[in-house]
């Protein structure tokens, strides 16, 4: 089977790129050579547009690519940047590579442990601290709260050990009514 799959990307954008700046089809070929390159049999690579893009990619080694805990998925991530980087800019790296859902089933994990130690925030009226995670796990959780009345998110931490705090929104912060 041909290493980019047979499915045609899904484009959202209007200009007929994705998010990134690249267009679908360049991503997708730089993605399924890197694959390639790499000796990996991949069944379909998919590029999803919206709010992020995202290269979703079907394998049946997705075992070897995601790694321990996720690690070899970010370090394809980094190369696959990288590469797009070099041949297209430094701007055109915003995209994602996602392999048969695991950073979906990921962020989804992060976005509920995040509500449940909301909800303790809001329970004890006390600022939760999360374990530390990916700049990019951060920014998943710095949006789900971004509209919460009672929940304010602030980054803590260097290196690997940045992490996010819950902190819960006091009535100082409004007038009382005497």
């Amino acid at each position: 089977m041909d290493p980019a799959g047979g499915n045609e990307p899904k484009i959202y954008a209007g200009d007929g790129r994705a998010a990134s700046g690249v267009e679908p089809a360049i991503l997708k070929n730089i993605v399924a050579e890197l694959l390639a390159a790499l000796g990996v049999e991949v069944t379909g690579i998919t590029v999803v547009g919206g709010h992020r893009t995202v290269v979703a990619v079907d394998s049946p080694d997705s075992k070897q690519l995601i790694g321990p805990h996720g690690e070899h998925l970010r370090a394809l991530n980094m190369v696959a940047r990288r590469l797009v980087e070099t041949k297209h800019g430094e701007g055109s790296a915003n995209f994602l590579v996602d392999i048969d859902g695991y950073h979906e089933e990921r962020m989804e994990l992060v976005r509920n442990n995040a509500r449940m130690l909301a909800q303790r925030a809001r329970l004890f009226k006390h600022d939760v601290e999360l374990s530390p995670m990916s700049s990019y796990e951060r920014l998943v959780v710095h949006e789900l709260f971004a509209e919460d009345p009672e929940i304010k998110t602030e980054s803590a931490g260097e290196g690997k050990f940045r992490h996010i705090v819950l902190k819960y929104k006091t009535t100082e912060n409004y007038q009382l009514k005497t």
